[in-house]
């Protein structure tokens, strides 16, 4: 079992208590999800750069990766419906909280010049979405075996109502928002 899940079963949950007044547990907010999201546009020339991607997206995460398809044409983009443009997973449980440890523990202090997360990058409805540059921060992927920097987009999802509860949850998990400059 997760360090994750334990310590969410216990100290966050008194702390989300104390901060927010909760009257019954099943109001403190917890993580839904997490999805990672990465999209190729270069797939529509060459297949075998999706298929790296989706490897890429399945090593990272343990588990497997879906082909995320073009909803509606873009000449602009040369895009026909149905085009392979990306790949996504979504993790829930056990997995969740692993890459979230190893997102928050591992991965994101090996980004370089890391000042912190944005703390602004909440949707209003208590989810969370980051952005990364390189697929490279994660430790499982090896750098000689990378045809391309790609990177990609996690969201994470939670039951929050509000962008502070959330804050405040994500803040206990450790993950490490910046500083605000004033």
């Amino acid at each position: 079992m997760s360090r994750y899940k334990d310590m969410y079963n216990d100290q966050i949950m008194d702390a989300m208590t104390k901060k927010f007044g909760y009257k019954n547990v099943m109001e403190v907010p917890k993580i839904n999800k997490i999805v990672l999201n990465m999209g190729v546009g270069e797939a529509k020339e060459n297949a075998k750069i999706l298929e790296s991607a989706v490897g890429d997206l399945e090593t990272i995460t343990g588990q497997k990766a879906v082909i995320t398809r073009a909803k509606n044409s873009v000449a602009n983009f040369k895009i026909r419906e149905g085009m392979a443009i990306g790949a996504k997973v979504t993790l829930r449980g056990e997995k969740m909280y692993e890459f979230l440890d190893r997102l928050v523990n591992l991965a994101l202090p090996r980004v370089r010049d890391f000042r912190g997360v944005n703390p602004n990058a909440f949707d209003g409805r208590g989810n969370y979405a980051l952005g990364i540059k390189e697929q490279l921060i994660f430790p499982e992927i090896e750098y000689d075996k990378v045809d391309k920097v790609r990177g990609m987009d996690v969201i994470i999802v939670t039951t929050a109502k509000t962008d502070e509860e959330a804050r405040e949850l994500l803040t206990q998990f450790g993950m490490p928002f910046a500083k605000a400059t004033v």
